[in-house]
C-alpha cells in the first residue's frame, strides 16, 4: 500500500482549492451528494489507472452496461462501442444508463463512440477497431498505464481495487499477451491464405472473401500467434499508433488479409521490435474453458465452473451467456456488487452499504485501495508470472 501513501495533493491553497471544488460541481448538471471531490492522481508513485475498451453488438447493451459497472472505478477510462449494426436507439438507451449511475456522471470517465465504423470480428477491422479505440483513449486522457481490451461476452473475477493494488507491484511498460511463434496448423489455415475483409469497404455485412492461392511465409519478419486478448502497456500502444518506426504500419498491411489477424498483429508486432521484444509476459490473465482441439470459441461458463474460477488466480473470464446466474454469483461473492445498475464497490466508496443503499452514491480519496481475497491469488499469479518472465534473456520464442 506504500504507492498509495505517496499519492496526495501537495499542492492547492486554501484559496484556490474551494474555487476548484465549486468549478468541478457546477459543470455537472447530474452530481449527487457527496462528502468532497477527490481528484485521482497519475504517476509512478500513485495505483495504475486502466484504459477499458469495452465493445459489443447489436443487443449487447444490457451486457456492456453490467461489463462497466462491474470494472468501474473513477480512476479509469472507459471507452464503450456497440458495432454499427446497433440501432442509434440502443446506443442512445447506452447513454441514459450511463448518466443514471452517479459516480459516472460526476467523474465523466466513460464515453461511447457515437458512429463506430463497420467490423468483423475474423478479419482486420477488428484491429483496426482496437488501434481507433486506444488513439482515442489517448487522446481523451493523458494518465493511464495499461489499455485492456473486453468483449461484452467478459466478465472480471477481481475488483479493481484488487487489480489496481497487483499491477503497482508491476513495471509499467510491461505487456501481457500470451504469445509463441510455434504456428503449428495455423500456419497454414491461417497465416498463409490470402482473405479480404470486406467491413473495409461495403456497408452492408457479409461474409471474408476468400483468395485461391496462398502466399509464402514472410521472411522479413517472424509471425508470432497467440490468444486474441490483451493487457498493453501505453508505451507499446503509442509505439503501434504514432509509430516512430515503421514496423507497426509494415506488419498492419501484411494482416490485412490475414484472418483472425488479432491474435497475431500485436503479438508479432512487439516480438519484433527490439525495444518492445522482452517486455512481454506470456500470459493473457483470463480464465477460459477449451475443447481439445481448441474450436474458433471456449466454452460458455456456467454456475458449475465457479470454484474453478474463483480459484483460478487471473483477472477475468470468458465467454458468459446473457444473463447467466453465474455472473450473479461473481456479483455477489467477489465483487460484493448488491444491486444490477450499483458500480463494484472499493474503497473509495464511504455510503452506507445495505440491500437499499449504494455505497457508492458518495465517495472519499479514489486514491486509496483496499484489496480483497481475491487479490492475493491474483498476486500469486503474477509473481509466478514475473518469476518466469525474469529468468529468460529472450521473452519472444
Amino acid at each position: 500500500m506504500g504507492t498509495e501513501k505517496k499519492c496526495f495533493f501537495t499542492f492547492f491553497s486554501t484559496t484556490f482549492l474551494p474555487l476548484l471544488l465549486l468549478l468541478l460541481y457546477s459543470i455537472s448538471a447530474f452530481s449527487s451528494p457527496r462528502p468532497f471531490f477527490s481528484l485521482g492522481q497519475r504517476g509512478p508513485h500513485c495505483p495504475p489507472a486502466f484504459a477499458y475498451y469495452i465493445f459489443g453488438g447489436k443487443g449487447d447493451k444490457d451486457r456492456i452496461f453490467r461489463l462497466l459497472l462491474a470494472v468501474y472505478h473513477p480512476r479509469n477510462r472507459y471507452l464503450l462501442q456497440l458495432g454499427a449494426e446497433a440501432s442509434d436507439e440502443e446506443r442512445y438507451r447506452l447513454t441514459l444508463a450511463l448518466k443514471s449511475v452517479p459516480a459516472i456522471r460526476s467523474f465523466g470517465n466513460v464515453d461511447v463512440i457515437g458512429k463506430p465504423g463497420r467490423f468483423s470480428y475474423v478479419g482486420s477491422t477488428h484491429i483496426a477497431a482496437t488501434l481507433h479505440a486506444a488513439s482515442v483513449l489517448m487522446k481523451v486522457d493523458s494518465g493511464w498505464d495499461w489499455f485492456i481490451a473486453l468483449s461484452a461476452l467478459d466478465y472480471p473475477l477481481v475488483t479493481q481495487d484488487d487489480l489496481s493494488h497487483v499491477f503497482s507491484l508491476v513495471r509499467r511498460d510491461l505487456n501481457f499477451l500470451n504469445h509463441t511463434s510455434d504456428l503449428g496448423w495455423k500456419g497454414g489455415q491461417r497465416i498463409q491464405p490470402i482473405v479480404v475483409d470486406p467491413a473495409i469497404y461495403l456497408a452492408r455485412r457479409t461474409g471474408i472473401f476468400h483468395a485461391n492461392e496462398k502466399r509464402p511465409m514472410p521472411d522479413a519478419f517472424k509471425i508470432f500467434t497467440g490468444s486474441p486478448w490483451v493487457i498493453l502497456s501505453r508505451s507499446f500502444l503509442e509505439f503501434c499508433i504514432l509509430g516512430w518506426d515503421n514496423l507497426p504500419r509494415t506488419l498492419l498491411m501484411y494482416f490485412n488479409n490475414v484472418m483472425l489477424s488479432e491474435e497475431s498483429y500485436f503479438h508479432s508486432v512487439i516480438c519484433n521490435s527490439p525495444e518492445f521484444k522482452n517486455t512481454t509476459v506470456n500470459s493473457d490473465l483470463r480464465y477460459m474453458i477449451w475443447d481439445n482441439p481448441p474450436k474458433m470459441e471456449p466454452h460458455f461458463l456456467n454456475v458449475s465452473d465457479y470454484d474453478q474460477i474463483a480459484q483460478s488466480g487471473v483477472a477475468f473470464a470468458r465467454q458468459f451467456k446473457k444473463d447467466e446466474p453465474l455472473l450473479d454469483m461473481v456479483d455477489k461473492k467477489i465483487l460484493k456488487r448488491s444491486g444490477r445498475n450499483q458500480v463494484g464497490p472499493g474503497a473509495w466508496c464511504t455510503g452506507r452499504n445495505s440491500w437499499w443503499s449504494d455505497p457508492c452514491t458518495q465517495w472519499g480519496d479514489v486514491n486509496v485501495l483496499k484489496p480483497g481475497p481475491q487479490a492475493k491469488k491474483l498476486e500469486e499469479t503474477m509473481t509466478n508470472l514475473l518469476d518466469d518472465w525474469s529468468s529468460q534473456s529472450n521473452q519472444c520464442t
